[in-house]
This record gives structure tokens, sequence and C-alpha cells, in this order.
């Protein structure tokens, strides 16, 4: 990295750490792409690997304060970017579903959303998020987290391909996801700056 971006890099954490969103939006450009690749050289898993950078970058956010600005900015990420993700593969070593449900199940260590809403509110918000899903996808959902079906149970019930399945439950994960952090002023930051990152 060039001095020029040195300098520049140092100019935008200081005004990160003051909780300058433009700042951090540039930060997050900057950077987005290397710790994607990071992550998915790990994961071997694209959705996951963008689902970390969505918590990376939270994490970022959250403890802006104790940023160092004379210290390396890219070593610092990409250290999130490790910790998070061996967190996440030992979360679901040992899980069948591990695509599936590995940011449904365990959103709790990184998202601010439980320490600002009671968790029987909670819990009201996320029957929402499930009851807006289209009814297809919604079923799918609830077959296999209700009734715990497999992916091919699920597939010879609906007489619909096991890849059909896994689609809907990525989405139906992804829509959760979404409307929850709508109800998190910070995840709603990250969701908007990393979708424009993935378009």
């Amino acid at each position: 990295m060039s001095e020029t971006k040195e300098i520049n890099n140092k100019l935008l954490i200081l005004e990160l750490i003051e909780g300058n969103e433009k700042a951090f939006s540039e930060l997050f450009n900057i950077f987005c792409n290397d710790v994607y690749a990071y992550s998915l050289s790990m994961l071997k898993n694209t959705a996951l690997a963008e689902e970390i950078v969505q918590d990376v970058f939270l994490n970022i956010w959250l403890h802006r304060d104790r940023l160092n600005p004379d210290l390396s900015f890219k070593s610092y990420v990409f250290t999130i970017t490790r910790n998070l993700t061996f967190n996440l593969i030992s979360k679901v070593a040992n899980s069948d579903k591990l695509k599936e449900e590995v940011f449904y199940t365990s959103q709790k260590s990184y998202s601010p959303i439980e320490d600002t809403i009671a968790e029987a509110d909670y819990e009201a918000i996320r029957t929402q998020a499930i009851e807006q899903l289209p009814p297809k996808r919604r079923m799918i959902f609830e077959m296999s987290r209700n009734r715990e079906m497999s992916y091919e149970e699920i597939s010879k019930e609906l007489n619909i391909s096991v890849s059909t399945v896994k689609g809907q439950m990525s989405k139906a994960l992804a829509e959760i996801r979404n409307f929850l952090e709508t109800h998190g002023d910070v995840t709603l930051l990250i969701t908007l700056i990393s979708s424009r990152w993935l378009e």
C-alpha cells in the first residue's frame, strides 16, 4: 500500500472513530473485496463469505472507538475476518445445514438487535419476518424448521428438485435476515452498504 493510501486511510479512520458514516462507507468499499476473498478462501461458500463481510464491518462500526489510526487498518480488518470466520466454522462444524442454519441461529453473537429489543418482542418480529415470506417459500422454510424435514424429504413431498428446495431456503433466510436488520439502525446501515457492494 502506497504512503498516500496509508495517509488517506488514516484520515478516514480518524473520521470513522468520530462516527462519520461516509468515512465508514469509503473504508468498506476499499476493503470489502479483500475481506470477501479471504473469507471465501476458508469457507468455500459465497453466501457465507458475503455474510462474513457484513459481520466484519458491523464489528468495526460497533467498536470504532477502539481503532488505532497509527496501526495498520488492513491487518486489523484481516484479523477480525479470520476470527469471525473461524468462529463460524467452529459453530457449525457438526451441522448438516451449514449454509442455511449458520446466520439464522447464530446472529446473537454479532448483532445488536437482541440488545435493544426485548426477547418477546424479538420473537414477535421474527414471526413477522417468516410470515412475510411468499407462501411456497414459507412452506418450505417451516417444513425444514418446524417439521425438521430434510431437503430430500421436502423435495419428494412437494415434487420439486432438491436444488429448488435449497434455493428457496437460501432466499428465505436472506429475507428473514434483512427483515430483522431493518429493526436495528446500525445493522441497517451495514446492510445498505453491503447491498450496494453486492449488486
